[in-house]
């Protein structure tokens, strides 16, 4: 019996060795193109990243190439479903609200992410733009298309809804891409503070629910 328990467990044992071994390599990965860009980026220093032999980079992934397209896939597939699956049933305001708050937890706690993203598209998108003109493309048009319902039932105010997300891309992204910039600016000597992310959050949510008309204006003061 001892002997059919080893021959059972060990495969398990291998496979969840071999999704440790992924992950590790991908979150090194994401690290070391964020901060190097593809092309300064090398198998060695993601391995060195990783705490693992170059070698493993190459039987897990193959190429420099593969991991970097299994990193930005993995990065979209993240931002993706961080939108749920919305209908024309569920509450604008609330829907909206949520999607800026799983947006801006990425941008704090995935910061990396976005800037191998950001790199990319500053590059023209060389390894992607089929993605971004196909399943990207297909993705923003049925979120759009729901928006659109919402604006015909009079449920939100007349927007664009195509850009709309753009808006919410670069409001959240921005705080990723450009932590230095805005760490800077607030005077934070040791990077952004939880704070800094939550009071950026709720601006975000105020300025998108006001342009779609789903909170009132301020009442303004008398002179």
């Amino acid at each position: 019996m001892s002997d059919k328990k080893e021959t059972t467990t060990e495969p398990n044992s291998q496979g969840r060795i071999r999704q440790e071994n992924k992950k590790r390599i991908m979150s090194a990965a994401e690290k070391v193109f964020a901060e190097n860009g593809f092309r300064g980026s090398t198998t060695a220093a993601i391995a060195d990243a990783a705490g693992l032999p170059k070698a493993n980079i190459h039987y897990y992934f193959g190429t420099k190439e593969e991991l970097y397209r299994a990193v930005v896939d993995d990065i979209v597939e993240l931002w993706l479903s961080s939108f749920r699956e919305i209908t024309e049933d569920d509450d604008p305001a609330s829907t909206l609200a949520d999607y800026i708050r799983a947006k801006m937890e990425l941008s704090r706690n995935r910061p990396e992410a976005s800037r191998v993203f950001a790199n990319e598209l500053i590059r023209g998108a060389p390894r992607i733009k089929p993605y971004l003109s196909g399943d990207l493309k297909n993705w923003v048009e049925s979120k759009s298309a729901i928006l659109d319902k919402w604006v015909s039932d009079g449920k939100m105010a007349p927007v664009d809804s195509t850009r709309l997300i753009f808006h919410i891309w670069a409001m959240t992204q921005t705080w990723a891409d450009f932590e230095v910039q805005w760490s800077c600016i607030l005077g934070r000597q040791n990077g952004l503070e939880d704070a800094d992310f939550e009071q950026a959050t709720n601006s975000i949510i105020t300025t998108i629910l006001r342009n779609c008309g789903l909170l009132p204006l301020p009442e303004r003061k008398p002179l």
